[in-house]
């Protein structure tokens, strides 16, 4: 039992290390499309993660983020729709489903992942570790928390569901991880 106990104890760490070393880099979610999209993809650029869902009362923040997607993409952002159904049962959708209403209803091209735990043991890795970055006030506690990471995959900040996308704060602080306008940014 004692040598079970161990070799679980080296496996956590072993996981652990990763994260540790290259923050948000070290995870990986499954695109909407059903390939690997690992964030190590989005090493160098300042990354926006949202929690979204198709009938929230928050869904319209979709369009503000396809604004700043288009707005900063060529500087560097890239915003990541990451659906979930943890609050309200409010994405019932399936993968095909929820790509259609983004891309219907907001002209989403921004990168979406499969839909995911966001909160509970089986949330997203992702979740837990900017839970463990940023404080257990990070949430999320509802859809469309916004999480902004940086170009080295450090978690920067984040802000509720009420802040909208393309908020003040929100703008500032996607400014500040920018590249500066006019530089060539990678793909």
């Amino acid at each position: 039992m004692r040598l079970l106990l161990a070799a679980l104890a080296l496996l956590s760490a072993v996981q652990a290390a990763p994260a540790a070393e290259r923050g948000a880099h070290a995870f990986t979610f499954t695109a909407i499309e059903g390939e690997p999209l690992p964030l190590a993809r989005f090493a160098g650029r300042p990354l926006l993660v949202v929690n979204t869902a198709s009938l929230c009362g928050y869904t319209y923040q979709y369009a503000a983020l396809q604004r700043l997607w288009a707005r900063y993409r060529d500087r560097g952002l890239v915003v990541l729709g990451v659906p979930s159904n943890d609050f309200g049962n409010q994405e019932p959708g399936t993968a095909e489903q929820i790509k259609t209403f983004c891309e219907t209803n907001f002209d989403v091209d921004f990168p979406l992942t499969e839909k995911v735990r966001v909160r509970g043991p089986d949330a997203h890795p992702l979740f837990v570790w900017l839970r463990g970055e940023l404080g257990e006030r990070a949430g999320p506690r509802w859809n469309f928390y916004k999480y902004l990471i940086g170009p080295d995959g450090r978690a920067v900040a984040f802000w509720p569901s009420s802040v909208e996308p393309d908020a003040k704060e929100v703008v500032a602080g996607i400014e500040r991880l920018l590249a500066p306008a006019g530089a060539e940014s990678r793909s």
